[in-house]
C-alpha cells in the first residue's frame, strides 16, 4: 500500500511540473494626474479664444480642488459620448429622487495629485488623440469687497473660497467649503455654488456662506461639430498635447497622464457697478451674479 500511494505522489507531481506556467499580467498603470494653468488660453465652448462680454468681470481663481465623474479616452474626433474607452466613472445614487452624482464618495483631488491609477491591461489597446473627462466639484479661491458693513463701510480685497458644482447633477449631504458647512440634503444641477466669506478679526462675526446659481456653466469641446455633448452636463473635452496616448496591451512600465485645465479668467460675474471686482452687499444680502464657472479648456500630456 504504501508503494502505491508513492506511485500515485509521483504521477501527480509528475502531471504537475508538465502544466503551463499562469501568464502573468502586467501590473502597469495609467496614472491621471491633475493640474491647474492660468497660463493657458482661455477657450468657449467650440474651443476657440473667447473674449470677456461687456459688462462682465472675471479674476483667475486659486484653485483649491478638483472632482471629475467620468473620464474617457477617444481615438478619434468621431467617436460618440461613451463609445470610446472609458475608464473611470464615479458613484452615483437616486437619494434626492434623480439619478446624481453622490457628492459624499466624490474623488477630491489637489493641483499635482494622482486622481487615479488604472490597470494598463484594463484599457482597450489602441491610439487616442482626445479625452473626455466629467468634471463636477471645483473648490478654489476667489478675491471680492463686502459693502455696507454696519459702522465700518466697505471692507476691500478680501478672500473667500467658492464651492462650485458643475456636473449635470449632484447630491449633496452636508457641504463643507472652507471653515464653515452648510447642509443641503438635496440635488443640485449644474452651475450651483456656495461661498463662505473669509474675513480676519475684527470683521470675522460677519463671515457666512451664500449660495446661488451661475447663469450658465461653458463646458470646452473643441468637437463639438463631430460630436456634440448633451446640455447640462461638464463633459471637458480636450486633446492630447506632444503625442498621441497609445495603448499596445503590452506595457510593462506605468504611464503618466496630466490633465491640464484651464482657469484662466474662470470665475465670471456681472459687473453691476463697473469697478471690475466682485462686490457683496451685507445691508441686503444681494452678490453680484455669478455668470459662468466653467474650466476654460483642457490639456491632456503624456509624460
Amino acid at each position: 500500500m504504501k508503494k502505491l500511494l508513492f506511485r500515485l505522489s509521483l504521477s501527480v507531481l509528475g502531471l504537475m511540473s508538465c502544466e503551463k506556467p499562469t501568464t502573468q499580467k502586467s501590473d502597469a498603470t495609467l496614472l491621471l494626474k491633475v493640474k491647474f494653468d492660468s497660463t493657458l488660453t482661455r477657450l468657449d465652448a467650440f474651443g476657440q479664444p473667447a473674449t470677456i462680454a461687456a459688462g462682465n468681470a472675471t479674476q483667475n481663481p486659486a484653485f483649491n480642488s478638483i472632482s471629475l465623474h467620468n473620464i474617457e479616452l477617444v481615438p478619434t474626433a468621431l467617436t460618440s459620448i461613451q463609445g470610446g474607452s472609458v475608464v473611470y466613472r464615479g458613484k452615483e445614487n437616486s437619494t434626492g429622487g434623480a439619478e446624481a452624482v453622490d457628492f459624499d464618495l466624490a474623488i477630491i483631488k489637489k493641483n499635482g495629485e494622482t486622481f487615479l491609477e488604472i490597470p494598463l491591461s484594463e484599457i482597450k489597446a489602441g491610439t487616442y488623440k482626445y479625452i473626455r473627462t466629467s468634471v463636477t466639484y471645483q473648490n478654489y479661491a476667489v478675491r471680492f469687497n463686502l459693502t455696507n458693513v454696519p459702522t465700518v463701510g466697505s471692507v476691500n480685497n478680501q478672500k473667500g473660497t467658492v464651492a462650485s458644482f458643475v456636473g449635470f447633477n449632484t447630491y449633496i449631504s452636508d457641504l463643507q467649503v472652507a471653515n464653515q458647512t452648510k447642509s443641503v440634503n438635496d440635488d443640485k444641477l449644474q452651475g450651483y455654488w456656495a461661498f463662505e466669506t473669509q474675513l480676519n478679526s475684527p470683521y470675522s462675526s460677519y463671515n457666512q456662506i451664500y449660495s446661488g446659481d451661475a447663469a450658465r456653466t461653458t463646458v470646452v469641446n473643441p468637437i463639438h461639430s463631430t460630436t456634440p455633448i448633451p446640455v447640462g452636463s461638464c463633459l471637458v473635452t480636450g486633446s492630447f498635447v506632444g503625442s498621441n496616448l497609445v495603448i499596445t496591451g503590452n506595457e510593462t512600465e506605468d504611464i503618466v497622464l496630466e490633465l491640464s485645465y484651464c482657469t484662466n479668467n474662470s470665475f465670471e460675474w456681472q459687473d453691476t457697478n463697473g469697478n471690475g471686482e466682485w462686490d457683496i452687499d451685507v445691508s441686503n444680502t444681494t452678490v453680484e451674479p455669478v455668470i459662468d464657472m466653467g474650466l476654460r479648456g483642457l490639456q491632456a500630456v503624456v509624460k
